[in-house]
């Protein structure tokens, strides 16, 4: 079966090709590019294909993985071409608003017989499979907290989604709706496997994600944060937002060279969740993984195995639903920690 990359020659494309290299493996390198991913595809020795997302050209394609960012600009084109075309869909988009737009397009995958997989990498892998895990330890739970921390930087496409979302706040899901909140609105500590940490609430995509793969009706999402950011957000949140900041910022972010080997080998990312129901259980699990570029290429390289073997049944999925919540405990390097209840 043929599968394509798109997106081959952006930071995490690039790493994501040059694993698929060392796997025996032979995908379709794409993007808008040709100049720009040509030199890649003859390094490595593979086909390429140079189109925009208005021409999509997926023939003979079974399965595109999409690694062209930012997605809230992408993501709808690519997937109207792969449901024209029955082609699967594998993404690694963090973005909230697009993991609700491809969970609404759940019938339309089923009648095509197509899977779309949006958020395959480090956003949101680990954490929707902690939030699975817990879940199944808790049926019931009510509430469910997500904490990650993320060593070695950022590549140019997540620092340009980054500025995009500079000025819209803080999103939590609660009890069962999507809410706009205050950066930073909750605190709190996470035990994460390094220790204890002070995090405080971030708009993660898990708020959209675990949702679906738990049906927990209230989920927050916390990393490292000052415990300033909210407040100095919502003071700047209306310059962030101008065309002119955009411009720059986005200008900034594409300066950005994003870690090199050397950095992601010396830094490892953490994740933390715990769920609580009504009558005051609780549980918690905690585990650690590679630098999150790292973990991203090898997450999005075994679902493209998994759903290429007919593994996944057709429709919207997140990580969790898709291969299951064991799915974490696969990846390169990760390792997970036996719940604890209280």
């Amino acid at each position: 079966m043929t599968w394509m990359l798109y997106g081959a020659n952006g930071y995490t494309g690039e790493l994501i090709a040059e694993l698929t290299v060392r796997r025996g493996q032979r995908p379709v390198l794409a993007g808008r590019s040709a100049a720009k991913v040509a030199p890649l595809a003859e390094r490595l020795g593979l086909e390429h294909r140079a189109f925009d997302l208005d021409h999509a050209d997926l023939d003979g394609v079974d399965l595109v993985v999409h690694a062209a960012g930012p997605f809230a600009a992408t993501s709808a084109p690519m997937v109207d071409a792969c449901l024209a075309s029955g082609t699967h869909y594998v993404d690694i988009t963090g973005e909230i608003d697009v993991f609700e737009a491809v969970a609404a397009r759940d019938a339309e995958a089923r009648t095509a017989g197509v899977v779309l997989l949006p958020g395959a990498g480090f956003d949101v892998v680990p954490t929707d499979c902690v939030a699975a895990l817990l879940a199944a330890e808790l049926p019931g739970a009510t509430h469910l907290d997500l904490a990650f921390l993320a060593g070695g930087g950022l590549s140019p496409g997540t620092s340009k989604t980054s500025v995009e979302g500079s000025g819209t706040g803080g999103r939590a899901r609660v009890d069962g709706e999507l809410r706009s909140v205050r950066l930073g609105h909750r605190r709190r500590s996470a035990a994460f496997r390094s220790g204890p940490a002070d995090v405080g609430s971030i708009p993660w995509g898990d708020v959209s994600t675990a949702y679906r793969s738990t049906g927990i009706p209230n989920i927050t999402t916390f990393t490292a944060l000052p415990s300033v950011t909210g407040q100095l957000q919502a003071l700047f949140a209306p310059l962030l937002r101008t065309p002119l900041v955009q411009h720059v910022g986005k200008a900034l972010a594409q300066r950005i060279a994003g870690p090199n080997e050397k950095v992601r080998a010396k830094t490892r990312s953490e994740f933390w969740g715990e769920v609580s129901d009504a009558e005051g259980h609780t549980v918690s699990l905690a585990a650690t993984g590679p630098n999150g570029y790292d973990l991203t290429a090898d997450a999005v390289l075994r679902a493209v195995d998994r759903l290429l073997a007919g593994d996944v049944p057709a429709g919207s999925h997140t990580p969790s639903s898709a291969l299951g919540p064991d799915f974490l405990r696969t990846l390169d390097g990760v390792v997970v920690d036996e719940p604890v209840r209280t």
